[in-house]
């Protein structure tokens, strides 16, 4: 019973973020019915931004309608974010000085929801509203929210820097490659995937050692390091470029340490000799000691 809740959890999230998704039909409209004054600069000016909060205000009253309780916390937040990543490709196909911050969008939104979409699929006996990884901590809001002014404030002052192309389609491959190897290391786990640090061994729990564990002792979080730095890069912000990649580095090195104490107590020596011959593939991050 409890699995087919956390599977139907799963459809239904991917109903919400195709719904969610929908919003694409506002710029259709606008380029078959261009005559139509209320659908034009749709993410500029006010008839456009209207028609979105309509749009958005309906979507959210057919969830209501269709979901109740837990389905419907899942439904909205998966919705919220496929509407997200719908404005993140209008903004990246529109003719606009914006086109970084749209793949941006995309990039953060599609994380996100693909976190909970495959901890439905791999564990969904873990899986939970905080799967979404939306409320992770406040630093990481605080992160986000800094990202958005910085790149804001220097596009009014230095609108030069953000467009700086071959820069944003290098911080485009870190968050593609980034993003790609976190997804295999969390389908390569499998059930024995968290987003929280277990401090007990489940019976079902082994050590995982072939695919990308084969190349990086902690794949999942060389992704995200990478995807991480890389939406800075993307977005040309230098400050929070430097930033990030000190923040996201003592986290990892913190957060490594504290995993490896739990996996050596599970694995004893297996680990310890896993440990030998593969790093962790974070810079300079080595891991707790083992004697």
């Amino acid at each position: 019973m409890a699995g087919s809740k956390l599977v139907l959890e799963g459809r239904v999230s991917i109903k919400a973020f195709l719904l969610g998704l929908s919003v694409l039909v506002i710029p259709l409209i606008r380029t078959c019915y261009g005559h139509v004054d209320w659908v034009f600069d749709y993410l500029t000016e006010t008839p456009g931004k209207i028609v979105i909060c309509i749009h958005i205000a309906v979507i959210n009253g057919l969830l209501l309608i269709t979901y109740r309780g837990p389905l419907y916390k899942v439904a909205v937040r998966a919705c919220f974010l496929g509407v997200i990543f719908g404005c993140g490709l209008i903004i990246s196909f529109s003719e606009t000085t914006w086109t970084h911050f749209g793949w941006y969008l995309c990039s953060l939104s599609f994380f996100h929801y693909s976190e909970y979409l495959v901890t439905a699929i791999i564990n969904p006996r873990s899986l939970s509203l905080d799967s979404f990884l939306l409320n992770h901590s406040v630093e990481y809001t605080l992160a986000a929210v800094s990202s958005w002014v910085e790149f804001t404030v220097e596009k009014l002052t230095f609108p030069e820097l953000k467009q700086l192309n071959w820069l944003s389609v290098v911080g485009l491959l870190l968050v593609l490659c980034g993003e790609a190897l976190r997804k295999a290391a969390m389908l390569t786990a499998g059930s024995n995937f968290n987003h929280i640090v277990q401090n007990e061994k489940a019976q079902s729990h082994v050590l995982v050692t072939s695919g990308v564990y084969a190349y990086f002792r902690h794949p999942s979080y060389v992704g995200w390091f990478y995807w991480s730095a890389g939406t800075q890069v993307m977005l040309c912000n230098p400050v929070c470029i430097l930033g990030y990649t000190i923040a996201s580095w003592r986290f990892f090195r913190e957060r490594i340490e504290e995993e490896e104490l739990s996996l050596i107590h599970f694995f004893t020596e297996d680990y310890v000799e896993y440990k030998k011959r593969v790093p962790t593939g974070l810079p300079f991050i080595s891991g707790i000691r083992a004697n």
